[in-house]
């Protein structure tokens, strides 16, 4: 590792140059190649998770469980409900003529296939009302040839819009605000952006809402920096919607498929919005990563932590932790917490969360949690807790191999696709760790997809074993 590789940020976000790491303790060191940051003025402390501004507004659609034609014609017709009129265009919402008590019957199916072999598996649980539960909407924006405006979805596999009003699975009013957007363009004279020939203004729009606050954010995602009349635009929109807490353009002037560019300029607020979940208060951006259903998160993150089967005694690793929600909602159960995450947007709202909720025991670290984990163990670092919630990729195997030499008691493996959660199992399970039990939560209703934990432990023999 370089000598100058380890970075920490202050509160002020200012880099200086750190060669070594410590708890607050001040006797473990830490990986040199991180950034760490910390709540306290003398100690200044990764959801790898694809970032927030994908370019479409449902989840992740690659390899996703998809009803076939010959499988609606196999539902009984009490397993069938009306078609949403844009659900073969949009393909956001796989399971959208099917009752919801088939869904989750069908995602209890996919789990148990793909994790008994490990364990048992749990029912699944539910929703009581699975509407609307997205807690940030996006929208592209575009016109037809008549030079009608259209907002709504790009088209599976195509970047052709297809017009949204009002979506089943969308927060109400986040899809009042982007129509109302809509209707105002051309009264100020905006035109939407034309990704073929690079002209025009307005690409997309991103609303975020905090389920249990109320609070909004409305993120105009332009062409270039200019907005016509801004003062009067905002001034019109926050008439219509005064509930609005902020709005942020955001500049993204290149021929990608990502929704956000990197300048962002506030122009109402304060460019941040802010939700509460499991009893601490977050502190969200407009790249921050924050799961979309927040009434089921609650609750799967409340089984995470119980499982964690914390005393107040352990040392606890929160691996991808993005703006540090399990790690914050697990501190008080902790002795120490240290999140890792590879986006630093989400490390600087985990730090100043950590702040809010005034959790003194826990280190944020900017970087890659393979290496990081690789580090650490290379180090001779162990852990008693490692709470694991990767992308859909899943974890490497360079970050597989450090939690075993890491050596926890327990670790909590959350993903959102069990797919590659079975494979990273299969590599745990063959180092030693017993699956205790998998628990699917249904944290996308219509969708394919579904979240589910899982409990690993270590023989005590084990633990102490040498690796």
């Amino acid at each position: 590792m370089s000598k100058n590789s380890g970075r920490k940020y202050t509160e002020r976000s200012r880099l200086t140059s750190k060669r070594s790491r410590q708890t607050p303790e001040g006797n473990r060191r830490m990986p040199e190649g991180s950034r760490r940051i910390s709540i306290e003025r003398k100690q200044t402390s990764d959801k790898q998770r694809k970032p927030a501004d994908e370019s479409r507004r449902s989840p992740d659609r690659r390899k996703r469980p998809v009803v076939s034609s010959a499988q609606e014609n196999g539902l009984k017709k009490s397993d069938r409900q009306p078609i949403c009129p844009v659900m073969k265009k949009c393909g956001g919402c796989q399971y959208r003529n099917v009752t919801y008590e088939r869904q989750l019957a069908m995602k209890q199916e996919q789990v148990s296939k793909l994790l008994q072999p490990f364990c048992r598996v749990y029912p699944i649980a539910g929703m009581e009302d699975p509407y609307h539960y997205r807690n940030k909407v996006h929208a592209v924006f575009d016109h037809l040839k008549d030079g009608t405006i259209i907002s709504g979805v790009y088209e599976e596999k195509t970047h052709r819009v297809v017009p949204v009003d009002d979506c089943l699975v969308e927060d109400e009013k986040a899809d009042a605000i982007i129509r109302d957007i809509r209707g105002m363009l051309r009264s100020f004279k905006i035109k939407t952006y034309d990704e073929d020939t690079g002209y025009g203004l307005l690409r997309h729009v991103l609303v975020r809402r905090g389920f249990a606050t109320g609070q909004i954010m409305v993120v105009l995602v332009l062409g270039s920096p200019i907005l016509p009349s801004k003062n009067n635009f905002v001034q019109a929109l926050r008439k219509l919607h005064p509930e609005i807490s902020t709005i942020i353009i955001n500049v993204n002037n290149k021929k990608t498929s990502m929704v956000l560019g990197e300048k962002e300029t506030v122009v109402y607020g304060k460019g941040y919005i802010e939700d509460v979940l499991c009893g601490q208060t977050f502190r969200i951006s407009s790249k921050s990563f924050y799961q979309v259903n927040s009434v089921q998160t609650e609750k799967l993150y409340a089984k995470a932590i119980e499982l964690a089967g914390l005393s107040g005694k352990e040392r606890v690793i929160d691996a991808y932790c993005g703006i540090g929600t399990i790690g914050i909602c697990a501190a008080a159960r902790a002795r120490e917490v240290i999140g890792v995450e590879l986006n630093r947007d989400a490390v600087r709202d985990a730090v100043r969360n950590a702040k809010r909720n005034e959790k003194k025991n826990i280190l944020f670290y900017n970087a890659d949690a393979g290496e990081f984990m690789t580090q650490m163990a290379a180090q001779g670092e162990q852990a008693d807790v490692v709470f694991v919630d990767p992308p859909r990729s899943g974890c490497s195997e360079a970050f597989l191999r450090a939690v075993v030499r890491v050596r926890p008691a327990r670790i909590v493996y959350i993903s959102c696709y069990p797919e590659t959660q079975a494979r990273d199992l299969k590599y745990l399970t063959a180092n030693g760790f017993r699956v205790q039990g998998a628990y699917p939560y249904d944290c996308f209703p219509f969708t394919g997809h579904v979240e589910t934990i899982v409990q690993l432990n270590k023989p005590k023999q084990l633990q102490t074993a040498n690796i």
